[in-house]
């Protein structure tokens, strides 16, 4: 009894260290509050179940956020299956949903960024992210995703440049 209650209270100190972050990282996946909120909870949910596997070999933060990662994938792989071919998921369209999203306080720039992203290939966009918006380091991204410091020093660099590209064409009001 008094295990499941310390058990609940380190549940509840992890969430209030990491949801946010969590939160945020998912969102700059997923794009859409309601679908960055839907996987944020599926993510938890896995942490609070698996939470005694975490055998310490990486950070606690790598390891949540590659449960964050997977969740997010997995969402967008559903989503992906789900959707019929539509013409409906061009710029514009993502420039209309981020508008009207009350939970987007950003401004044209980073309408764009987000537009340019949505042009990345799923990894050097999930790449992109860690590094640009997570700050993460290149060994924590190597541990979290099974990839080489220098596969994803180059899925950066790659995705550097084509966002650089697509915002040099951008005209921006």
């Amino acid at each position: 009894m008094k295990d499941d209650r310390q058990s609940e209270r380190g549940f509840r100190l992890l969430l209030q260290k990491y949801q946010e972050r969590l939160y945020w990282h998912i969102r700059r996946m997923v794009t859409e509050h309601e679908d960055a909120n839907d996987v944020l909870q599926n993510c938890l949910i896995k942490i609070f179940r698996n939470i005694r596997q975490f055998e310490g070999k990486s950070q606690l933060y790598t390891w949540l956020y590659r449960i964050a990662t997977n969740e997010a994938i997995s969402f967008l792989a559903q989503k992906k299956r789900q959707q019929v071919a539509s013409l409906d998921n061009d710029e514009s369209h993502l420039a209309n949903k981020l508008r009207a999203d009350a939970y987007f306080d950003g401004n044209e720039v980073q309408i764009h960024l987000q537009a340019a992203m949505e042009g990345l290939p799923e990894k050097q966009k999930l790449v992109f992210q860690l590094r640009y918006f997570e700050e993460m380091n290149y060994q924590d991204m190597s541990e979290m995703l099974g990839t080489s410091v220098g596969a994803l020093k180059a899925s950066f660099h790659h995705a550097v440049k084509k966002v650089e590209t697509y915002l040099a064409g951008v005209q921006i009001d």
